[in-house]
């Protein structure tokens, strides 16, 4: 079920940041406390080869997302632990040092599973040695949510493993759900901050198409 329209889940999750603090972590709170945006990437694993590309994107456009009052959060599966053994690596050594914003560690996978965004293929529970077999890694895919200053989800993105983000297209989407809560206007195909957006009636349409 999406969560396009509903209210982000309400579940604390440890997280860690670059000073090596670990701590507990509500997106719901954090966008609701702080009235602020909030984007949560997930990507599969620590210490792989697309993730840190990823993990640095979005750190090199942080300027950009603070300034149109969004928070960065990234999250992962593996512990805290190896969270900081990976913010201590150089990036030339395929480490993210550098990065500043928190990143989750949902070592039980609370909130993934809430999300469905978990690698899992199949289960199998065996009724005599009560043991559940899972094929699939057990991480998440690179899922990616935008939430509103009331917690609401705006955006909702899935990724297979393979694929990497365009970081560019995420400004652009807070641009455009700005744009309706500021103008109360809707937004056509393509739209950029700066570009017309559309009243939601037929002369609105029909006024905007004549002009494009």
């Amino acid at each position: 079920m999406t969560l396009v329209g509903k209210q982000f889940p309400d579940i604390h999750v440890d997280a860690m940041n670059e000073m090596g603090d670990t701590f507990k972590l509500n997106i719901l709170e954090e966008a609701k406390k702080n009235e602020k945006k909030v984007l949560l990437f997930w990507y599969p694993k620590d210490f792989t080869f697309v993730c840190p590309t990823e993990l640095h994107a979005f750190q090199n456009a942080l300027e950009e997302f603070e300034k149109r009052n969004t928070m960065v959060i990234g999250a992962s599966c593996d512990t805290p632990e190896v969270h900081f053994a990976w913010l201590n690596t150089p990036k030339d050594n395929g480490g993210i040092e550098g990065v500043t914003y928190p990143i989750l560690a949902d070592t039980n996978r609370n909130l993934a599973n809430r999300l469905s965004i978990l690698d899992i293929t199949n289960e199998r529970y065996d009724e005599e040695s009560g043991a559940l077999t899972v094929d699939g890694d057990n991480v998440t895919y690179r899922a990616t949510y935008l939430i509103d200053e009331e917690g609401s989800t705006f955006h909702e993105g899935i990724n297979h493993m393979p694929l990497g983000r365009n970081v560019n297209e995420f400004l652009r989407l807070i641009d455009a759900y700005t744009h309706v809560q500021e103008k109360g206007e809707v937004c056509p195909a393509n739209w950029e901050e700066g570009k017309e957006g559309m009243n939601a009636n037929r002369d609105g349409v029909a006024s905007y198409l004549s002009s494009n």
